[in-house]
């Protein structure tokens, strides 16, 4: 991607463009870019059958293996042969675990023995039609309640424009297992064909996907205990691997509407035949 192609799309001159999207995100457009293809690459390493390192550098955007593992050896320390990506992502998963403890007020979460399912989750596969989404991106979702603020300001868009009535979402494409949850960012949304994207309100179109998808009814603890499950158990015996989407959180009614304690929500996870 070029500076002059980025610019373009966010009507600013290439100087500003630099200068703003450093101010926004604490890296220049390069770095940035770099740092999401080297989080991508350790999503394929971390994989139960993952592709060959070459596979990877070429699947992840870098032009050879040697570029992969020069950029992987300036970021992390060592070559990508040698890097304990199961010990990285057992770190992050203790953090994300910490944040939601402290959420929850008790230490309540727990990692499930290979499949075992004590909460009865339920698996549908589901093929979702292509869909147009406004949306609210939330930085640093994890601090604070600025998931709770976005979700109130889109709904109050969402009304005014007559919109209030499609499906709301909440999804993002950072893996918190990967990526430092400071560096995560998560997007509040609502389906809507006919908008105009104007400020803080942003357009994606999604195209058709097939997701695993789970109904669930309780607290944060439950969700991400259906995560491990889902992640850890289900999918490696399932066929399917993760295809290139984010995972989606498809509320029942509206976000929040039972307050921040208890959620009725699917989890869909967009999937592929391996």
């Amino acid at each position: 991607m070029r500076l002059n192609d980025l610019a373009r799309a966010a009507r600013l001159s290439p100087f500003h463009f630099h200068r703003v999207f450093q101010a926004l995100v604490g890296a220049t457009p390069a770095e940035f870019v770099k740092r999401l293809r080297l989080e991508m690459a350790l999503g394929l390493m971390a994989r139960t059958r993952p592709p060959s390192l070459t596979s990877i550098a070429l699947m992840s955007g870098f032009s050879s293996s040697s570029d992969f593992t020069r950029c992987f050896k300036q970021r992390f320390g060592v070559p990508p042969s040698a890097f304990d990506v199961k010990t990285w992502q057992t770190a992050h998963a203790a953090q994300l675990e910490s944040v939601v403890d402290s959420a929850i007020g008790a230490a309540r979460l727990e990692q499930l023995p290979p499949r075992n399912n004590p909460d009865h989750f339920r698996v549908r596969i589901r093929e979702l039609p292509a869909r147009r989404v406004a949306y609210i991106r939330v930085d640093r979702p994890y601090r604070g309640d600025g998931v709770f603020r976005a979700a109130h300001r889109l709904m109050e868009w969402a009304d005014k424009h007559g919109l209030g009535h499609g499906q709301w979402l909440g999804y993002q494409w950072d893996n918190p297992e990967i990526t430092s949850l400071d560096d995560c960012r998560y997007y509040v949304a609502v389906e809507a064909e006919s908008f105009t994207a104007r400020g803080e309100i942003g357009q994606f179109r999604f195209p058709s996907m097939i997701v695993a998808d789970i109904e669930l009814r309780g607290g944060i603890d439950l969700e991400l205990r259906a995560l491990q499950w889902l992640y850890g158990s289900w999918l490696p015996r399932s066929g399917y691997v993760p295809d290139d989407h984010p995972g989606f959180e498809a509320f029942i009614g509206r976000p929040f509407a039972h307050g921040c304690e208890y959620f009725e929500l699917h989890i869909q996870l967009p999937i592929r035949w391996s």
